[in-house]
């Protein structure tokens, strides 16, 4: 809770996207509040926020409520589902206590990324076909329809690709081996995940596949693998 208050049994409900300039008008606040728009500063309209910045403020001549601060969603509420900013507007004579809540609606501003750009799963040459092996997960600030929603697999006869869809929040996915390993036949693998959003320009991370032999893992090295991007629409094939 933001502050005390004795709250009214009426709320008043907004919504405004983060990033909105400001000015941007928020709602109608002398109509909400069933006041004339000249009663706003003849009883004191003061709009109280247990924030440090003042997010929003009141246009006496207007009856508006509009951004004053720049609003940032992840700043705000990281990792949440519904972000919502409490405000309260109080007026003097007669005293009324009016509670806003003010939905933050989340836009793409924020690009996904692996916490490593480059990482090796060492994968014996004994390992059956249907083994699993879990991959990082992606971090994306953004949430909901602008979280990582799938992964996708380069062209690869030996892996698959299984996403589990993370609703809300961002996907993950674990490595399908299809078919047992042969050191003879090819020492190491090179394959990349790819991050998908929802028809936006996906994010590329390479990853290394170490294939192990006789218990040794094979050494590392530093080359370099560059995949050119590519856009997640559900016609293209990887």
């Amino acid at each position: 809770m933001l502050f005390a208050s004795d709250w009214s049994a009426a709320q008043i409900f907004y919504s405004i996207t983060e990033e909105a300039d400001k000015g941007t008008v928020v709602g109608n606040l002398a109509k909400d509040l069933n006041v004339n728009v000249r009663d706003l500063q003849t009883r004191n309209l003061n709009i109280v926020s247990g924030h440090s910045k003042r997010y929003f403020e009141a246009n006496f001549k207007t009856g508006e409520l509009y951004v004053s601060e720049r609003i940032d969603r992840e700043e705000l509420c990281l990792n949440t589902v519904k972000c919502t900013l409490n405000i309260e507007a109080i007026m003097s004579d007669p005293v009324v206590h009016k509670r806003i809540e003010v939905v933050i609606n989340d836009v793409n501003d924020n690009a996904p990324t692996f916490v490593e750009k480059y990482f090796s799963v060492n994968i014996s040459e004994s390992s059956p076909a249907g083994e699993r092996f879990l991959l990082p997960l992606a971090v994306d600030a953004d949430s909901g329809s602008n979280s990582v929603k799938t992964y996708k697999l380069s062209v690869n006869e030996y892996f698959s690709l299984d996403v589990q869809s993370g609703g809300e929040h961002s996907a993950s996915a674990e490595l399908v081996l299809l078919k047992a390993l042969d050191r003879e036949e090819k020492k190491r693998l090179y394959v990349s995940i790819f991050l998908c959003l929802v028809s936006v320009h996906a994010v590329i991370l390479s990853q290394c596949m170490v294939v192990n032999y006789g218990g040794s893992v094979l050494s590392m090295d530093q080359q370099r693998y560059v995949v050119k991007p590519f856009f997640c629409t559900p016609s293209h094939q990887l």
